[in-house]
This record gives structure tokens, C-alpha cells and sequence, in this order.
């Protein structure tokens, strides 16, 4: 995933919280726990407290920000001639979203039917009727409620957009509001620490900080995020006002988001790390996690780790254990020390190895991060 950066000014990029983004991430957190275990207690709580009224609503739309997260939530970044940058409170971002056209307001609520074509800009199925039967067909996938929706959103976009906007404002109410007096301060300090490491020590410096997911080109005109999905974007596009904005948020590892859709600004939505919700300095690139599942896939790796895994052995001893080559045993440890899954050191004139343990625990967690960032 990269994002064009070239003749942007520094002072068009920024670090700024959202309320409103925060809220779609902690009904994402209600509607799938699985993926953030670090947040199972909040979760438990909330979703025992809501009243069922709200509950069985939140159901209706759930696909907004359960296995996608609409670009609704992002409104900011799709109004043309405003100012790109997320309100202070979730009022002032529901009046931002209230300013999203009905074409561009339905395809953002609809995106989960088409993110095959999220890049290349979707046809409006408000007005093409393909698009329109595809959204509905994807919508009966997953119930009869969310067809329901669908269908009211196509026939009377006015009366679910006042729909909407008042189950956010309940959602405010309910349980949004405590949540947010309790995570704005950090996502505050934290948007004001990078923006004074961009300011003071450049991109590549705040990038680092941000997210390991993340980095700048040596030119400083490309940024890439290190995700399981192909996209581009540029944040210099006349049509919409150029910018790049960095989003926080608490409840979104091991999400790392980017808003990449054609016509709105680009917006990077990061987790903050912490010790307990496990997002790791050193996490895993997709491209290592995918060297160290291939080379662990191989029968005759798999073997070999599991001596390897027990004690150091030298080639020598590898090959007498299988039966096979000692110039055979060196291309397999070859692969698995390029996946980063072996220690090597020298006792005396043997070169021993053995499995690195810390390490190949981390691949269930690395997995899981890679496939959800």
C-alpha cells in the first residue's frame, strides 16, 4: 500500500484523533472481540450494559465497521473544500458526515460490496444498476436485517441518514462518550509528541514512531504501509485539496487502516501500542511472515526443526540423523536462517545451529497481526 507524497508540504501532513473514527473501531471491537483479546474486558462490559433496542439496531448496519470499516467514519477526508482534518467532537464530525453527498455517502456505506475496486474508484448504485443488484445480493449474504438496510438506503438515502447519524448519537450516549473523556487525553499527547517529531526530526522519524508497518522512501516522496493489500493514493490530488492526515486510535490493534479510496484524502489510522495490546517494535514484515510459513511448510524443515528445536546441531549431524546430503541439509537451513528462524554460532570448528524458539512463538501472533493489519 503506498501513498504519493511528492510536493507535499510538510505542514499538510498532521496527527489529529477523531471521535468519530474511534467510535467505528469501538463498535468493531463489540461486533468482533476475537480480534482484540487485549480489550475483552471493556468489550464484555459494554456490550452487557447496551441497552437491546440499540443492540438489535447496531445489527442492521453492523457491516460498516465489522468486516470493513466504511469510509463514513472518515468524512473529513471526503468533503470536497474542507479543511481535511478531523472535528473536535462527534457532533461536529456527524455535521461533516452529514455533508458527504448522497452518492458519495452510499458508496462509502456500501464499499464492502466492492473492495475488489476500492482503488479504482465504484460506480454508484444509486445510479448504476449492476452495482446497485451487487450491493443488494452481497447485503442478503448476511442477513435479512442488513438487506433491509441496503434496501432503505437505495430507496430513501435521506431517512437512513438521519437513521444513522441518531445511532451514533446513541452510541454517544450510551457508552461512547465515557470512553472517549477516557482515551482523548493519551490520543492528544500523542498526536502532539509526532507531530513535533515530524516537525523536529522528519518523516521517516514519525513514521518510525507510528507504526512499524510503516515507512518513507529516500526521497521522501512515498510512503508504504506494509499490509496483506495492494492500494495506492496520492495526497496531492487537486480535485480534493491536498493533505495526509495520521489518525490514532485505541481500539483498532492490530488494525493499521488507510483510507485510499479515489477523490478522498488519504488518512492512515494507527493503533497506539502498548505492553498489553502486544504491538511489538519489532513486529513482523508480511514479507517475513510469508518467508516463515513457507519455510516452515516444507516436510523435510519441519523435521529438521524439530531436532533443532531440542538442541544446536552442527550440518554433519543433521544429515546423519535424516539420511540425507549434508549439502542438502545447508539449502534448508539456508531457508529457515532467511526466515529469521535459527541462531548460529561457532563451538571451536563446528558452526552449530538450533531454532530460535522466542521467535517461532511469535509467528501464531505475527500471523494474526499480518492478515488483520
Amino acid at each position: 500500500m503506498t501513498i504519493d507524497i511528492a510536493d507535499l508540504p510538510a505542514e499538510r501532513i498532521s496527527f489529529s484523533p477523531s471521535p468519530l473514527a474511534e467510535l467505528c473501531m469501538a463498535l468493531h471491537a463489540l461486533s468482533q472481540p476475537a480480534h482484540h483479546p487485549g480489550l475483552g474486558s471493556w468489550t464484555t462490559a459494554t456490550s452487557a450494559a447496551l441497552d437491546p433496542c440499540l443492540a438489535d439496531r447496531l445489527l442492521e448496519a453492523e457491516f460498516l465497521w465489522r468486516s470493513s470499516f466504511s469510509d463514513l467514519f472518515m468524512a473529513f477526508a471526503g468533503v470536497p473544500g474542507g479543511t481535511g482534518l478531523p472535528g473536535a467532537t462527534l457532533a461536529e464530525e456527524l455535521d461533516v458526515l452529514d455533508r458527504l453527498d448522497d452518492e458519495r455517502f452510499v458508496t462509502a456505506a456500501l464499499e464492502h460490496c466492492s473492495l475488489a475496486r476500492y482503488d479504482s474508484g465504484l460506480p454508484s448504485p444509486l445510479k448504476d444498476p449492476a452495482a446497485r443488484t451487487r450491493a443488494l445480493e452481497t447485503a442478503a449474504a448476511r442477513g435479512p436485517r442488513q438487506l433491509g438496510f441496503s434496501v432503505r438506503l437505495l430507496d430513501d438515502t435521506a431517512a437512513v441518514r438521519v437513521w444513522l447519524r441518531r445511532l451514533l448519537e446513541e452510541c454517544e450516549e450510551a457508552f461512547f462518550a465515557e470512553t472517549w473523556r477516557r482515551v482523548q487525553p493519551q490520543q492528544l499527547a500523542d498526536a502532539r509528541h509526532k507531530t513535533l517529531v515530524l516537525r523536529r526530526k522528519g518523516l521517516a522519524a514519525a513514521l518510525k514512531e507510528t507504526s512499524a508497518a510503516l515507512r518513507v522512501d529516500a526521497e521522501g516522496t512515498v510512503i508504504t504501509a506494509d499490509k496483506m493489500v495492494h492500494g495506492t493514493a496520492t495526497a496531492t490530488d487537486p480535485a480534493v485539496g491536498e493533505g495526509l492526515v495520521f489518525v490514532p486510535t485505541h481500539f483498532g490493534w492490530p488494525h493499521l487502516l488507510v483510507l485510499h479510496a479515489p477523490g478522498w484524502r488519504p488518512v492512515v489510522h494507527y493503533p497506539l501500542a502498548s505492553p498489553s495490546d502486544g504491538l511489538a517494535a519489532g513486529s513482523a514484515s508480511v514479507d517475513l511472515l510469508q518467508r516463515r510459513m513457507e519455510a516452515l511448510a516444507h516436510p523435510m524443515r519441519m523435521r529438521l526443526c524439530r531436532s533443532l528445536a531440542r538442541a544446536p546441531y552442527t550440518t554433519g549431524e543433521l544429515a546423519n540423523v535424516y539420511g540425507i546430503t549434508a549439502p542438502e541439509v545447508s539449502r534448508h537451513l539456508s531457508v529457515l536462517k532467511k526466515a529469521g528462524l535459527l541462531r548460529t554460532h561457532r563451538q571451536g570448528r563446528y558452526v552449530q545451529h538450533q531454532l530460535d524458539l522466542s521467535i517461532v512463538a511469535r509467528i501464531g501472533s505475527d500471523f494474526i497481526e499480518g492478515i488483520l493489519r
